[in-house]
């Protein structure tokens, strides 16, 4: 066999390595197929997070509770949570009124109050502090601790710009981090895009 012949032979594939480079070369297409879809599973779940947009309306202190706690547990899962604070409501964002928040003995067939007697004056002054006692007695958290706390876990509490200006309230007298002068036509798109709506 001549030297050309020799040559040709060993710069000519064979049919195995041919099929190797075949097999490599769908191998790292395939592969790459694998991550463009695994970029878009994640970028759906990324997509569905879980949201939910809950409305305060009452700032009494039995009532400041129920938002919190359940924004703030939604907010440990992971979920993308709202608070929109309005009329009432609103004094649950504000740093002084929220340390005063009175508890009504009137009109709460739990209270241990008759109606009669928690209609006198100074009744719910009596009631307010009998509930501030029970939670400090049994270590519950603050009304102040509770949003700081949700406000780390990442909880958008929301001023109603309206009632801001209605209660001649200054956009500095919120607690850090609350988001002032959102109106009315942006809560209501923030709860048309969430999967819990709760109106407190």
């Amino acid at each position: 066999m001549s030297s050309e012949t020799n040559q040709a032979a060993e710069t000519t594939p064979t049919s195995s390595e041919g099929n190797e480079s075949r097999s490599r070369a769908e191998l790292e297409a395939r592969i790459e197929q694998l991550e463009d879809r695994l970029a878009d599973v994640e970028a759906e779940s990324d997509d569905d997070t879980p949201k939910m947009s809950i409305i305060a309306t009452k700032g009494t202190l039995d009532m400041a509770y129920p938002p919190l706690i359940l924004a703030s547990t939604a907010a440990a899962f992971g979920w993308d949570v709202t608070v929109f604070h309005t009329f009432w409501g609103l004094d649950i964002l504000h740093e002084d009124r929220s340390k005063n928040l009175k508890l009504s003995s009137v009109g709460n067939p739990n209270m241990p109050v008759p109606n009669a007697i928690g209609a006198l004056p100074g009744m719910d002054r009596v009631t307010t502090k009998m509930m501030e006692k029970q939670i400090r007695d049994n270590d519950t958290a603050t009304i102040e601790e509770l949003l700081e706390t949700s406000l780390d876990m990442g909880v958008e509490f929301q001023a109603c710009q309206m009632t801001i200006d209605l209660m001649d309230y200054d956009e500095d007298d919120f607690y850090d981090g609350v988001t002032t002068g959102v109106g009315a036509a942006t809560a209501l798109q923030d709860m048309a895009d969430a999967d819990i709506q709760l109106l407190i």
